[in-house]
């Protein structure tokens, strides 16, 4: 595979999200271009050019898979400039690296300020380029003393000149970016702490027509590389052949994991002895939020006829006829409490900001957005005191094995034991 091949197999989640920030004719989409070295963005002397948030995944160096975002201008104004900055402030729930870039001949501006107070109230590592510095700086501007004074400690922002003109500072911006982004854990994985060098991991995967033709989700993927990089093994079979694979096994395997549409089948052919969890289960104890879906599946028992539960996305997808979060779970949790319910639905980034009118959410696992994301959901939720858990502890829950699926996390087991 090329060096091409592997940039484009790099999942969105797993990639420094590096957002640009500022008001309009700051000159963010030119710094984009620049640090791109492409055309990316719309460049025009008229404000509110950028109309909407522009992603681009690229390989930049020296992070590597990156996804750069230029967004609308802070300062946009009416009813659709509300919109616009709406816009803004979400992109910040999924951005790793904010940049804020100031108009050097015009000096900082409260949205400036604003935002600056957005990123440390977020705790987003944070930079600001002083962009048009080949041009006079606006008459008795302190931006120097402006911006530090805003933000206090190790949380200080980096302050760069730079001209996205010119291309002076440039490369110097790119080295910074690469200091600010966040370190990667190598100890962070999906299977962290289950399996030793020599286990046998067993995975059961169902292929039916909502499985992608050719390929595996990305809690698939990913939990298998993670069971590779521990230096155990993995046999990897459909439910209906688990029964022949278990048999034929001279010991019995450290692990079975399954996907969670099969969780009742799978619970009963394997022996109770057995350590057995999800993937989805695994990707909110990767993402950060298992602890909070166990509280929240409790809310399922607690449902009333009338109640509205979301089923939330992180992605968007073809949606097939038996699809698992919007026909398959929606349909057990009405055979599991008996009640008339009201099923809404959200996915990629139509998260609702109003959640109060829900009495449940019900979450994906998270794979194909940011953990920041993911927690940034999380904590809307309990903000605004809604449950929520993920499809597979609600699977679990819903099926009586909930207890069973989450023994292999001993610190978060005694939550329910």
């Amino acid at each position: 595979m090329g060096q091409q091949e592997n940039l484009n197999a790099a999942a969105s989640a797993n990639r420094i999200h590096i957002s640009f920030f500022g008001c309009r004719n700051a000159g963010k989409s030119s710094v984009v271009n620049a640090v791109t070295g492409q055309d990316l963005a719309v460049v025009s002397d008229v404000k509110g050019t950028t109309t909407d948030p522009v992603r681009k995944a690229m390989e930049l160096l020296p992070l590597g898979p990156v996804v750069l975002i230029d967004t609308p201008g802070f300062d946009d104004e009416g009813a659709l400039g509300e919109l616009r900055v709406k816009k803004a402030r979400q992109i910040l729930n999924r951005t790793d690296i904010a940049v804020l870039v100031v108009d050097h001949t015009a000096g900082l501006k409260e949205e400036d300020k604003l935002l600056l107070a957005l990123f440390e109230e977020k705790k987003i590592p944070s930079l600001v380029v002083l962009n048009k510095s080949d041009l006079p700086a606006a008459p008795e501007t302190e931006e120097y003393k402006s911006i530090q004074a805003l933000s206090a400690g190790k949380n200080r922002p980096e302050i760069l000149r730079i001209s996205a003109g010119t291309g002076e500072g440039i490369d110097l911006l790119k080295e910074t970016l690469g200091r600010l982004a966040p370190k990667e854990d190598p100890s962070h994985t999906v299977t962290a702490g289950l399996l030793k060098d020599g286990d046998l991991a067993v995975l059961v995967i169902p292929i039916d027509k909502a499985a992608p033709k050719g390929r595996l989700i990305m809690p698939q993927q990913m939990t298998i590389r993670s069971i590779l990089d521990s230096g155990a093994m993995t046999l990897v079979v459909r439910e209906s052949e688990l029964p022949q694979a278990l048999s034929r096994l001279r010991e019995e395997p450290a692990i079975v994991i399954t996907d969670s549409q099969v969780f009742r089948t799978v619970s009963k052919l394997v022996p109770e002895q057995v350590p057995l969890t999800s993937f989805s289960i695994l990707m909110a104890k990767y993402k950060g939020f298992l602890e909070t879906s166990i509280r929240g599946a409790a809310a399922i028992e607690k449902l009333e006829d009338g109640d509205r539960v979301l089923m939330a996305e992180g992605c968007t997808h073809h949606r097939q006829c038996g699809d698992i979060g919007t026909v398959k779970i929606p349909a057990w949790l009405k055979q599991s409490t008996g009640k008339k319910l009201e099923i809404h639905t959200s996915s990629g980034s139509d998260f609702p900001d109003d959640l109060t009118p829900y009495s449940l959410i019900i979450h994906c696992g998270g794979c194909m957005i940011t953990e920041r994301e993911v927690l940034y959901r999380m904590k809307c939720a309990e903000d605004q005191q809604v449950p929520f858990t993920n499809y597979g502890i609600a699977i679990a829950k819903m099926n009586g094995i909930l207890e069973r699926s989450i023994r292999v996390f001993p610190e978060i087991h005694s939550l329910i034991s």
